[in-house]
């Protein structure tokens, strides 16, 4: 039996992947693609304005702003994933229901539990590659990022050098002033105050540019200058004139610390935390929350059809912002010990299935809804 819908033509058989499957779930790629597209663009936007920023105050080189972006973003991603899917599949669904394609599939013997199963066929393969991203490569990117940040600390010192000012470095020991300083770090008009052995020492320079030798030190190479030093209050000091002179500033002593965040998964499972085992439960939760969010959006789509795409939007909202606060509560719970581990967030999922199946017996009617079972067909 062939059925033209819209242009689209649907052949009902019994394969496992009808057309009716690919027709919903090409639709549900493409919404979403594009619906990750646009919140990524924004996501991305404001974080590589926020990284730019570091750079241009000196707390990270131009060099690591692609990298840190990159890593940002995978973990932007994971965290996306669920309430785009959710906001895809109403979307989808809310369309079809507006251009009265659902009722011609109803027509045709597509009930609310077909629409499961094709919506079902996206969001599995699509949640077991988000469990990936949570459980694996989120940690992974966070440690990466955290590695770069510690070393970015650590030389924070020599890019914190700017024209006109005044700058100190290894813990006060040496004032640095330029007055210059070219797009290629080369500095003209040099004044630098440091102290030795408790000698003070004043050097002044027509240029002078940073260098790294094989052990990794910073020095500053100064370029045509003196330098006068002594005790101060005295008179014995010395004036000597120099071709090159290099003053050597120390790298800041950071301590490096991993974040939880940062934590393998495998370390969390084992580990008798309450504060780990929590984190734990909120990356597993990413890939569960986008299963059972669009389970979700399939009965939110049915209950107002002729509100459109935007019919249900409001109290989808509703409930997406009451899933994500009990999911933060919950984990809250367990840090401090309020409820135990293994009760956790899933107390949340099965609300939240509870509330799916609500939903379905409003949408559809309880007689409808087991008639796949009892074989009989009340609408």
């Amino acid at each position: 039996m062939k059925i033209h819908l819209f242009g689209r033509s649907i052949v009902r058989h019994t394969r496992f992947f009808s057309v009716i499957d690919r027709m919903i779930a090409s639709d549900i790629v493409k919404t979403l693609l594009t619906v990750l597209s646009v919140l990524l663009l924004i996501i991305a936007t404001r974080r590589f304005l926020r990284i730019l920023r570091q750079a241009i105050e000196g707390e990270i080189s131009g060099e690591t702003i692609l990298s840190l972006l990159g890593l940002k973003i995978v973990g932007t991603v994971s965290i996306l994933i669920p309430s785009a899917i959710f906001l895809t599949v109403l979307m989808v669904l809310g369309r079809m229901y507006r251009d009265n394609e659902m009722t011609i599939l109803a027509a045709s013997g597509a009930g609310i539990f077909r629409i499961f199963r094709a919506v079902l066929i996206v969001v599995i393969p699509l949640s077991v590659l988000i469990g990936s991203l949570s459980l694996v490569i989120l940690p992974w990117s966070v440690k990466k990022a955290e590695e770069i940040m510690n070393v970015e600390e650590q030389t924070a010192n020599i890019r914190g050098i700017s024209a006109g000012k005044f700058s100190e470095y290894s813990h006060g020991d040496i004032v640095f002033y330029v007055e210059e300083l070219s797009d290629v770090n080369k500095m003209r008009n040099v004044f630098v105050q440091n102290r030795q052995h408790g000698k003070l020492g004043i050097i002044n320079s027509e240029g002078g540019y940073v260098k790294k030798d094989s052990s990794g030190s910073s020095y500053i190479v100064l370029e045509n200058g003196y330098r006068y030093q002594g005790f101060p209050g005295t008179t014995d000091y010395s004036v000597t004139k120099f071709g090159e002179y290099g003053v050597r500033v120390d790298q800041k002593a950071t301590a490096v610390t991993t974040p939880r965040e940062a934590t393998s998964s495998i370390a969390l499972w084992l580990s008798p935390l309450a504060a780990d085992q929590a984190e734990l439960q909120k990356r597993i939760s990413i890939p569960l929350g986008a299963l059972v969010l669009s389970l979700l959006a399939v009965p939110l789509a049915r209950i107002a059809p002729r509100g459109g795409i935007y019919g249900n939007f409001l109290t989808a909202f509703l409930i997406y912002f009451s899933y994500e606060n009990l999911m933060q509560v919950s984990q809250i719970w367990v840090v401090n010990r309020l409820i135990p581990p293994w009760v956790g967030i899933w107390w949340v999922y099965l609300l939240m299935l509870l509330v799916i199946l609500i939903l379905v017996v409003r949408a559809v009617g309880f007689e409808w809804m087991v008639s796949p079972f009892t074989g009989k067909a009340t609408k």
